[in-house]
C-alpha cells in the first residue's frame, strides 16, 4: 500500500504505546517492509496488524483488545507451550495494556449506575451469570481442574503441585478452618460444578449448594446420584434464600464478584448461620470497588461486578456483629492457578476453535492470561477471609450514620 494513502497517525500512537510499555516484541504491519522490533532482548511475542481499521481509531485496552478477538490484530507468543519461559512471555504481552488508559466508557458508567440504583440486585445478577457462563459445561472443563472443578485460586503448597493438588490443599484448608465433622450442614453459596458436595460428603458433611444457572444444578445434580453423595442443590439467589434452619456454615468460593452488596450480603449471611458459625469467603479482589477495565466489562463480566474490596467487606462483617478470624493474601496462588488454567486452554486451541469458534478461543485467552499477569504485578489481589458469628447483631449504622462516619473520615 503507498504510504500516500495512508493515514500514519495510528502507527504513530501504536509505536509510542510499545516503547512505553517497554516491551520486548516485534510489530508486523500491513504493508511491506521489516517487522519493527522493541526492546533490547529477544522478542518475547509478535503483533501482526492485519487490518488497517485498527490504526484508524483510538487505541485503547478495549479497542486492541477487540481486534484481537475479531482477527484483525494476531499474537504469537514466542517459545513452544510447553516451555519453561512460555508463561512469562505471555504475561508480558500485558505490558501493552499497563501502558493504556484505564477506566469504564461513560456508557459503562452510567450502566452501572443504573443496574445499582434501579435494577433489583437477583435480576441483575441472572443475567450477568448466563452472560458469563452461557458457553456450556464441557467448555469451563477444558481448562479447570480435573477433579473438583474449581472457578476460584487454588492453593499451591509445593513447586510440583498440579493444579489438581492445589485444589484438593484449598479445600483442605477450608476444611481445618472451619474444623468441621460429620452431621454439619453447610451452605455453599454458588455451587459451581459441585466440588464441594463431592468432598464434604466424603466429611460426613451435608452441603446445600445455591446457584443461579440450571445447568449447573443439573450437573450438580447428576455428580449427586452418580456417587450418592450427601447434598442438594437448589436454583436461588442468595439474597432471596431462607434456609429451614440454621446452618453450621456458609462457603463461598469466588462468587462474592457478583454480589457487591455487601451490606445485604451480610444481613443474608447472619440470618443463615447458627450462633458460632463460621463464613469462608475468597475471591479475586481490587484495590479499589468497582474498578474493572472496559474489556471486562464488555466481554467478561457484565451487570455490576466487581472484585471484593476488602477493606468494604471488612467492615460490613463487622457492623453485622461478625469478629474476623483470618484473611490471607492468595495473589501468588491466583496468579499460578489462571497460568494452569490459560497453559490448558492453550493446549486445547484446537477443540475449542472447532467447537465453540476462534474468537471465543482469543477472548478467553485474554481473560485467563491477563488475569494471570494482574495477579503477578498486583493489578489483581485474592484473598481468604473466616469471620464469625458473633452475639450480638452489630451497630448496623444506618445511611446518615455512615455519612457521618464518611464526613468525619475527610478531616
Amino acid at each position: 500500500m503507498p504510504a500516500s494513502a495512508r493515514d500514519d497517525r495510528g502507527v504513530v500512537e501504536l509505536v509510542r504505546i510499545l516503547r512505553r510499555a517497554g516491551v520486548h516484541c516485534t510489530l508486523a504491519l500491513p504493508w511491506e517492509h521489516p517487522p519493527l522490533a522493541f526492546g533490547d532482548g529477544p522478542p518475547r511475542f509478535r503483533l501482526e496488524v492485519r487490518n488497517e481499521r485498527l490504526l484508524r481509531g483510538p487505541l485503547t485496552e478495549l479497542t486492541l483488545g477487540r481486534a484481537y478477538v475479531q482477527g484483525d490484530l494476531d499474537v504469537t507468543v514466542a517459545g513452544a507451550i510447553d516451555d519453561a519461559d512460555y508463561p512469562g512471555n505471555a504475561m508480558a504481552v500485558f505490558g501493552i495494556r499497563d501502558a493504556l488508559r484505564f477506566g469504564m466508557t461513560p456508557r459503562q458508567a452510567l450502566r452501572l449506575g443504573a443496574e445499582l440504583a434501579v435494577a433489583a440486585p437477583t435480576r441483575v445478577n441472572a443475567r450477568a451469570v448466563r452472560h458469563h457462563y452461557g458457553l456450556g459445561d464441557a467448555f469451563y472443563l477444558t481448562f479447570l481442574d480435573r477433579d473438583y472443578h474449581f472457578y476460584s485460586q487454588c492453593v499451591f503448597e509445593r513447586d510440583d503441585d498440579t493444579l489438581e493438588d492445589a485444589a484438593r490443599h484449598k479445600l483442605d484448608g477450608m476444611a481445618e478452618a472451619l474444623a468441621l465433622r460429620p452431621g454439619m450442614r453447610i451452605l455453599d453459596i454458588g455451587g459451581g460444578w459441585g466440588g464441594l458436595v463431592e468432598y464434604c460428603s466424603g466429611l460426613g458433611v451435608h452441603v446445600t449448594s445455591l446457584t443461579l444457572s440450571e445447568e449447573s444444578a443439573g450437573f450438580i445434580r447428576a455428580r449427586i446420584a452418580e456417587h450418592g453423595l450427601d447434598g442438594e442443590v437448589v436454583v436461588e439467589d442468595l439474597l432471596e434464600h431462607r434456609a429451614r434452619e440454621r446452618y453450621d456454615h456458609v462457603v463461598i468460593f469466588g462468587v462474592i464478584e457478583h454480589i457487591p452488596t455487601y451490606g445485604r450480603f451480610c444481613t443474608r449471611v447472619w440470618d443463615a448461620l447458627k450462633p458460632g458459625g463460621k463464613l469462608y469467603l475468597d475471591a479475586s479482589a481490587t484495590k479499589e470497588k468497582y474498578a474493572a477495565s472496559p474489556w471486562t466489562r464488555r466481554y467478561t463480566w457484565r451487570g455490576p461486578h466487581s472484585c471484593l474490596a476488602l477493606p468494604d467487606m471488612l467492615e460490613e462483617l463487622i457492623f453485622h456483629g461478625f469478629s474476623i478470624g483470618d484473611v490471607r493474601n492468595d495473589s501468588r496462588h491466583y496468579a499460578r492457578t489462571m497460568t494452569e488454567w490459560a497453559l490448558r486452554l492453550d493446549r486445547a486451541h484446537d477443540a475449542i476453535a472447532a467447537e465453540w469458534g476462534e474468537h471465543v478461543h482469543r477472548m478467553w485467552r485474554v481473560f485467563l492470561w491477563g488475569g494471570a499477569q494482574g495477579f503477578t504485578t498486583d493489578r489483581l489481589q485474592a484473598y481468604t477471609l473466616v469471620a464469625e458469628k458473633g452475639g450480638g447483631r452489630g451497630p448496623r449504622p444506618g445511611r446518615l450514620r455512615r455519612a457521618g462516619h464518611f464526613a468525619a473520615s475527610l478531616r
